[in-house]
Order: C-alpha cells, then sequence, then structure tokens
C-alpha cells in the first residue's frame, strides 16, 4: 500500500498529471485522489494528515482569483493539525514542508504559484510556441465577449479559452490529459519541468 497522497481538485487535473507522470518517468510512489471539488479537497486535508502510516501528502489546487486568499485557506487547515512553522507566501518552484514526526506536506497552486488562474492557465503554457490558432482562439473569444454572446463567466475565459484551442486540432476536443500524451501540448515546458521536480522532491527523495 502506497504511504503518500497527491490530492487534487477534479478529473482533469488528475488525468494531466498523470499524463506528465508518464513522459516524465515518475516513479509510482504515491496515490492521486480526485477530491471532487476545491471545498472538499480543503476540508479533507486535516483528515487525510491523520492517517497513522502516511508519510507525504502533495496537494494540487487552483488559486482562482486569489493566490493570497488561497494560500491562507491552506495554512489555516495545516495549522489545525499541527503544522506550526508555515511560509508566508508558496514558494515559486512548490512549496514543500518538512516537521519532524510528521507527514511531509507539497503544496503546488495553480499555474505557477505566484499568479491567480487555475489548470487550464497551466496547460495554455505547453501550447506550442507561434501556434496560429492560439491567436485565433484569442480573437473569438474576444470578439464574442464584445458582443456579449458568451454564456461563460468572465472568471471562466481561460477555461472557454482552452477547450477553444483543443476543438481545433486534430483529434477536436481531446480532454488535456490526453492532448499532453498526444503531444498537441508541449510537456518540455519549464513550467512543467518545475512541476515534475516539486513531485519528485516531495514523494521520491
Amino acid at each position: 500500500m502506497l504511504k503518500a497522497k497527491l490530492l487534487v481538485e477534479g478529473t482533469d487535473d488528475r488525468h494531466v498529471i498523470l499524463a506528465l507522470c508518464g513522459l516524465y518517468d515518475v516513479p509510482e510512489t504515491f496515490n492521486i485522489k480526485d477530491s471532487g471539488g476545491i471545498k472538499t479537497l480543503l476540508k479533507s486535508i486535516p483528515v487525510h494528515l491523520k492517517e497513522s502510516e502516511l508519510k507525504a501528502l502533495g496537494i494540487v489546487l487552483d488559486a482562482d482569483k486569489s493566490i493570497e486568499n488561497r494560500w491562507t485557506s491552506i495554512c489555516a487547515k495545516l495549522k489545525q493539525v499541527g503544522y506550526s512553522e508555515l511560509p508566508k507566501e508558496p514558494d515559486e518552484k512548490g512549496t514543500i514542508i518538512r516537521h519532524e514526526g510528521m507527514p511531509d506536506i507539497g503544496i503546488w497552486i495553480m499555474p505557477n504559484n505566484k499568479l491567480s488562474g487555475m489548470l487550464e492557465d497551466f496547460i495554455s503554457y505547453l501550447i506550442p510556441d507561434g501556434d496560429p490558432l492560439e491567436v485565433k482562439a484569442s480573437s473569438a473569444l474576444t470578439e464574442i465577449e464584445a458582443e456579449k454572446l458568451n454564456k461563460y463567466l468572465s472568471t471562466h475565459h481561460q477555461k472557454a479559452f482552452i477547450h477553444t484551442w483543443l476543438a481545433w486540432q486534430e483529434t477536436p476536443g481531446q480532454p488535456m490529459g490526453l492532448a499532453i500524451t498526444a503531444h498537441a501540448l508541449e510537456h518540455d515546458k519549464e513550467i512543467v519541468k518545475v512541476f515534475i521536480a516539486w513531485l519528485n522532491n516531495l514523494f521520491n527523495q
């Protein structure tokens, strides 16, 4: 039984991370748990940390509108179970907290630990440089938003953008994880290398 877990918000996060781990040959030393949403994920953190044999817990979640607020929420949950010495802000390379006698904690706030946003912002970094459809997809969304034809919330602009871009690929509408595996998205970007290094530092040291 694996003694390490990676908590993620949803199915898309899980499949994206599995795809990247496969391409980078990350050892299968941890389970990835789909939490079914941010509220459930945050609520479950103290519960998982009380498991007697847990060695490490990774947490991947969206910053959404405010990375500062998200960091405050995570720290509050960690303090509930005795993690008293916490950084004032996330590490840009992914946060790792090690307390003697307690499970190691890893935190990655999408997209890159410094900007507000979400998984889809992270994925946008993986679009090939100079891709002409990136410009077209952005222009299309700008046009419909200017005419107030969009039915999605402004906070979901990046979701609409990345799924528009994916709809125009060789295999239209592939899920993000499959698009990484199929190399429609590029996995050798710097942001991915930093993410993989964080995973390995947390789970495979």
